[in-house]
């Protein structure tokens, strides 16, 4: 009998604990058998206490390699010439990709055969090995990250007195039933790999940065971060019915809580980019990935129907009663500026669906007005402005920059400060 190295057979001496590299790598490809007992050249030399030996490959495969490979696994004794050696059959499996539990999902732990040897398998290889085994959901795919801690969620369930147990981890979709974390899980543990970034603009475009931050964390941090910060920039004014003052927000609260939430549960998280929300002094965009799910119009959705992308995660969101029924975030939107002469915006193109916040006390130009434009855009840059300032900006003389300042003045865009000389201009 004479034995030799291929993309299926494996020659070994002896055991060593290295073999469960090469049954990883043999599941994850197309199978094939290891010979244990057996030299390069294919001369069999045996192996001795087979027994022991078969008992220990035995007990590396169910305690090292994840998920449950020993169902495609077959060890055998041969014998030849009075030499006994070990014939270790490894079917290809279902359940890709097949990896060392001390290593984890990532490409020091999976491996694939190559040829005559066993090689790390790149990121992009896991990734596509998983979608073919655990199909299209995101979810309830395998996570790549298998470190996870879940404080963050921990202390919102506490909060609302839900336990967080193994049982609930499972029916949370947080983990597989063997045992591994999904996406899912991924996406509200501490180490969620996604993250919002926010940015503060002075003025109605984005020429000047005045602040900007990036919340990462447990998809639970990022909410209240995010929250957090639109508030202590979402400003007060208050107005007076006879004797009773009325604060007002800028943003209606339950407007941007609204819009926050879908921006984190709808999104498309296969894509690795980031939520967007940007902060003008007319308006406040968030802008997720993804779009509106395949088969669900803008119309609709703005008509209550709903069909979640994250169904697991809208479902965990729902019972932690940050959200209330699905389908209701754009009428909860609609209604929040009800009777008010700005309305908010909604945008779904391929790839995005952007949410546009007007601000209530903004300042909102005619088509006539247009012309103050280049004017306002000097306070992007400046707290205050001169005729000549606005001499420039309009690339006028004095007696146009004279009146579209006096313009400005009537319609309280603008307010004097200063007499002669010293004569200056702010923003109101």
């Amino acid at each position: 009998m004479k034995l030799y190295e291929s993309e299926t057979v494996e020659l070994k001496e002896i055991y060593t604990s290295d073999l469960k590299k090469e049954i990883v790598a043999f599941a994850n490809t197309y199978g094939g058998t290891i010979y244990i007992g057996v030299q390069d050249s294919g001369h069999i030399i045996g192996v001795d206490n087979a027994d022991f030996v078969m008992q220990q490959i035995s007990n590396s495969i169910r305690d090292s390699v994840r998920p449950d490979v020993s169902m495609f696994v077959n060890i055998g004794l041969l014998q030849e010439d009075k030499k006994f050696f070990i014939k270790v059959t490894v079917s290809q499996g279902t359940k890709k990709p097949y990896y060392l539990s001390d290593k984890g999902l990532k490409p020091t732990g999976v491996y694939v055969r190559s040829g005559t040897t066993s090689a790390p398998a790149s990121e992009d290889a896991i990734r596509m090995m998983i979608k073919m085994a655990d199909g299209d959901s995101f979810e309830e795919n395998r996570s790549l990250v298998q470190e996870l801690t879940f404080n963050k969620l921990e202390e919102e369930l506490q909060k609302r007195d839900l336990e967080f147990t193994e049982v609930q981890m499972k029916n949370l979709g947080i983990l597989s039933p063997d045992d591994i974390y999904t996406n899912m899980g991924l996406l509200v543990s501490d180490q969620c790999k996604h993250s919002i970034k926010f940015a503060v603009f002075q003025g109605i475009d984005k020429l000047v940065f005045r602040d900007r931050k990036e919340f990462t964390g447990s998809l639970f941090t990022q909410l209240t971060d995010a929250y957090r910060t639109i508030d202590f920039y979402n400003g007060t004014k208050a107005t007076f019915h006879d004797l009773f003052r009325t604060d007002e927000r800028d943003y209606p609260e339950d407007a941007v809580r609204e819009a926050l939430l879908n921006a984190i549960v709808h999104r498309d998280y296969s894509f690795s980019g980031s939520t967007f929300i940007n902060l003008y002094s007319d308006r406040l965009e968030m802008i997720s990935l993804g779009g509106l799910v395949s088969g669900l119009s803008l119309e609709a959705a703005m008509l209550g129907a709903s069909q979640p992308r994250n169904e697991k995660l809208a479902a965990l969101f729902y019972r932690m009663k940050l959200i209330e029924a699905y389908g209701t975030g754009i009428s909860k939107i609609i209604s929040c500026y009800k009777g008010l002469t700005v309305q908010p915006k909604f945008e779904n193109v391929e790839g995005a669906f952007r949410v546009v916040l007007p601000n209530i006390h903004a300042k909102v130009l005619s088509a006539e007005e247009q012309k103050y434009l280049p004017v306002l855009r000097l306070f992007e840059k400046q707290k205050e402005i001169t005729r000549s300032d606005v001499e420039e900006a309009l690339g006028s003389g004095t007696t146009h920059a004279i009146n579209i300042l006096k313009e400005m003045l009537d319609k309280d865009l603008i307010r004097k400060v200063g007499n002669g000389r010293l004569t200056r201009y702010v923003q109101k």
